[in-house]
C-alpha cells in the first residue's frame, strides 16, 4: 500500500522550498546564465536501478534541468533493508550504495546529442549480527545518443516579421544506447536475498528512451520512459529487463547572473521482470516500485549545481523481502 507518512513528508517539502524561494525572489522573463535561453527544461529522470536491475550502472537519470551541454561530476546515495526469511525476527541486512560519477552531455549538433557516465561504486552490508561486507571498485559504464524533436510556432501564431521559426515550447527526446560491463560481477553475491548488491552486471544492456518536454521561462513539465534491455552475462545470469518512467514539475526563478529551477513535485517508477540462471526464471526476483521527488538546480555563470531527494510511495520488491529506503544526489557541472 502507499505510504500516506512519506506522500505528507513531500509534500510539505516541497511547498517550504517553494514559498522559502519565493519570499527572497522575483521572477523576471529574462535571459538565464550561460546562454539558456527561454526553454530550460531537458530530460531528467531519477530512476530507481536498483536491486541488480540496474544499480551497478550508477544511472540516475541522463542529464539536468538546464538547457546546456556539461561535463561533470554527481554522487548518488540509496538504501536498502533486506529481510532473509519470512518470519517477524528473521535477519534483516542494511544496505549502502555509494555511487561517484563522471558524466558529461556532448553535443554533436543543433538535434543530436550524447550522454555518458562512468561510476565508481562503493557498496556496505551490514549484518543484524554486526558484520560488514565492502565492495568497491568501477561500475558499468554506459552511453546514450539523443535526438531532439523541437516544435515550433506557426507563423500566423507568431506576431513577427522574423525569418527565424520561433519555438513554441514543446519537444521530444528519443534515446537509444547500451549499458557496458564495465564493472565486476560476482556469482557468489548473486545468491543474496538482494542480488544487486554488486559494482557491475557482466552484461551488456540495451537502453531506449522516450521523453517529452514542455517549459518556459516560468515553468515547466517533463516526462520520460525509459526500457533496458537486459543480457545474459559469462555466468549464464540474466538480470529482468526494466521499464522506467518519470513525470517532474518545475518552476523557475531568472535572475540578472544566476537561476534557480527547483521541481516542486515529481513522481518516478521501476517495473522490474523476474531474474533467470541458466536458462531458469527464479522466483521472487521481480518488483515494482513508485517513488516521489522534489529537489533544485541553481546555475551561476558556466556552474550548475542541483540536488534531488527521493522517497518510495510504495514498492514490492523481490517478494517484499528487500525495501528501498531514501535516496538523494548532488551534482556539480561545468557548462560547455
Amino acid at each position: 500500500m502507499i505510504d500516506f507518512q512519506n506522500i505528507k513528508k513531500i509534500s510539505v517539502l516541497a511547498v517550504a522550498f517553494v514559498l522559502n524561494i519565493g519570499g527572497v525572489m522575483e521572477a523576471r522573463e529574462i535571459d538565464p546564465p550561460f546562454g539558456v535561453h527561454e526553454h530550460v527544461f531537458e530530460p531528467l529522470s531519477v530512476m530507481c536501478d536498483l536491486c541488480g536491475c540496474s544499480t551497478s550502472s550508477g544511472s540516475f537519470g541522463f542529464g539536468t534541468l538546464s538547457n546546456a551541454n556539461f561535463v561533470g561530476i554527481r554522487y548518488i546515495y540509496q538504501n536498502f533493508e533486506s529481510k532473509d526469511g519470512i518470519f517477524s525476527n528473521s535477519p534483516i541486512t542494511k544496505e549502502t550504495f555509494n555511487t561517484y560519477q563522471l558524466w558529461a552531455q556532448l553535443p554533436i549538433n543543433n538535434a543530436f546529442y550524447v550522454s555518458v557516465n562512468v561510476p565508481y561504486q562503493d557498496l556496505n552490508r551490514e549484518y543484524s549480527e554486526g558484520n560488514n561486507e565492502d565492495l568497491n571498485g568501477l561500475g558499468d559504464s554506459s552511453v546514450m545518443g539523443w535526438y531532439k524533436l523541437q516544435f515550433y510556432k506557426k507563423e500566423s501564431d507568431s506576431l513577427t516579421f522574423n525569418t527565424e521559426r520561433i519555438a513554441s515550447g514543446h519537444s521530444l527526446q528519443f534515446g537509444v544506447g547500451a549499458k557496458l560491463p564495465t564493472g565486476k560481477f560476482e556469482e557468489a553475491l548473486a545468491d543474496n536475498v538482494n542480488p544487486g548488491f554488486q559494482v557491475g552486471t557482466g552484461s551488456v544492456d540495451g537502453v531506449f528512451a522516450v521523453g517529452y518536454n514542455y517549459g518556459t521561462n516560468k515553468f515547466g513539465v517533463n516526462t520520460l520512459m525509459t526500457y533496458y534491455l537486459k543480457g545474459e552475462n559469462k555466468n549464464d545470469y540474466q538480470f529482468g529487463n526494466q521499464f522506467s518512467y518519470s513525470a517532474n514539475f518545475f518552476t523557475t526563478f531568472p535572475k540578472e547572473t544566476y537561476n534557480i529551477m527547483p521541481f516542486i513535485g515529481g513522481v518516478s517508477g521501476d517495473v522490474y521482470d523476474k531474474i533467470t540462471q541458466y536458462g531458469e526464471t527464479l522466483a521472487d526476483t521481480d518488483g515494482k516500485i513508485l517513488s516521489g521527488t522534489i529537489g533544485s538546480e541553481f546555475a551561476i555563470e558556466k556552474f550548475i549545481f542541483g540536488a534531488n531527494y527521493t522517497a518510495p510511495l510504495s514498492q514490492d520488491l523481490f517478494g517484499g523481502n528487500v525495501k528501498s529506503k531514501n535516496r538523494f544526489s548532488i551534482y556539480v557541472n561545468f557548462a560547455l
